[in-house]
């Protein structure tokens, strides 16, 4: 009965939204915005300027609640701010697709949906809303948790996507896919207030400009902006421009002294050393406490994929991880003592896509931190990505004409 009430509510209150004739993006407003303890349960309270579609949920392993809406600008807002109620452990708020924002609160143990409602004030236009929480059996909530299947909101994997494969002609410019790591609502490492995501925008945006200037390449990016996308949709961007290098790049957080220097990881069914499987784990887990759904991730197709992939892209995703490493050398950039890697990250499962993801460093080193701030610093990694790529794509059109004859 809970669910029916409340999916009614949820499209009553889109419905009332869309009718509106709102301008701009909702923003929070006053100070009573807060995740608070209540009756043994927990209350979220939010004031918007105006009211938006939006939709509620839970979801399991670790219990969270998801409120989505369309759209909501986060500029301004503490997500600790918001976090006063001891049954709540954190809040993160940022995009989520485009056209959406996200919020995900943490719970510290099964609290279930009791009641969800947003009113709209009739003489200044602004929506409060409502969610209670109320505490239930750990096979309740996980009963009633998971993604609502709503019409629009279809996960978008890779899995679905139809790309024509076209051959590229010899001289037709090298497509290549930048993935700067994270996005949105998963910040990615933090230090001294700067973020992974942020930094690796910039960076990917540098490089993609050197690397249309010399005329030799297409170059997309999975994003242009500060949005989640999820693991499987990178993928799937990639395949969708029919792309023929595929470049993630990343500057993570591991314990103190564990990790420094530039790190060139490709695609293996495992992780070649602890500190590679902790970052492999790192990068899974964000999507999942995105809400991403993952129970779909099927572990035979995921060894099928890699099997093709060590046959048929792994000599030239191999010779592009040696030639980057060599120009990282070259232009005297600091690396780690095992500059090349191999791990079971999701955005290099493409079977058919040579694909590396670089670490530019560690935020959770200082030096690397200092270095990946600084502009000039970043403006020499870029030329090194770039003339590693030029050089890689000669290399490479010399071997596939050799693998043709």
């Amino acid at each position: 009965m809970i669910r029916i009430i409340l999916a009614c509510i949820l499209w009553c209150s889109a419905f009332v939204a869309n009718a509106q004739d709102f301008s701009g993006l909702a923003r929070l407003q006053g100070e009573n915005n807060a995740f608070t303890d209540k009756r043994g349960g927990v209350q979220l309270d939010l004031t918007l300027t105006q009211g938006v579609p939006w939709r509620v949920f839970t979801l399991d392993n670790p219990p969270r609640l998801v409120v989505d809406f369309r759209e909501i600008d986060w500029q301004g807002v503490e997500p600790e701010a918001l976090d006063q109620s001891d049954r709540v452990t954190s809040v993160r708020v940022g995009g989520f697709k485009p056209g959406w924002s996200r919020m995900i609160a943490n719970l510290a143990g099964p609290y279930g949906l009791e009641t969800a409602s947003l009113s709209i004030d009739d003489l200044d236009q602004t929506a409060q809303l409502e969610v209670i929480l109320a505490e239930t059996s750990a096979e309740d909530f996980r009963a009633n948790s998971g993604s609502p299947k709503t019409p629009g909101w279809e996960q978008e994997n890779a899995s679905n996507v139809t790309a024509t494969k076209q051959k590229p002609r010899d001289n037709d410019p090298m497509r290549i896919v930048i993935d700067p790591g994270h996005g949105g609502l998963d910040p990615g490492a933090e230090k001294n207030g700067s973020f992974e995501k942020d930094l690796m925008l910039a960076f990917a945006k540098d490089l993609k400009e050197a690397l249309v200037r010399t005329g030799e390449f297409e170059v997309y990016l999975t994003r242009d902006d500060d949005r989640f996308v999820s693991l499987e949709r990178r993928v799937a961007i990639a395949h969708q421009v029919n792309a023929e290098v595929f470049l993630s790049v990343h500057a993570d957080a591991l314990r103190e002294g564990q990790a420094r220097g530039a790190t060139v990881y490709t695609l293996s069914k495992s992780a070649s050393d602890k500190a590679s499987a902790a970052l492999v784990e790192r990068h899974n887990r964000a999507d999942m406490l995105a809400g991403v759904d993952l129970t779909d991730a099927d572990d035979v197709v995921a060894d099928v994929l890699i099997d093709l992939a060590r046959l048929e892209t792994q000599p030239r995703t191999q010779s592009l991880a040696g030639i980057l490493h060599a120009q990282l050398r070259k232009k005297s950039l600091p690396l780690h003592p095992r500059p090349v890697r191999q791990a079971g990250f999701s955005v290099l499962k493409s079977p058919d896509i040579p694909s590396i993801l670089l670490e530019l460093g560690f935020l959770s080193n200082q030096r690397d931190f200092e270095n990946i701030s600084n502009p000039e610093w970043r403006a020499t990694m870029v030329d090194a990505v770039r003339d590693a790529l030029v050089q890689w794509r000669a290399v490479d059109a010399v071997a596939v004409d050799l693998l043709r004859q």
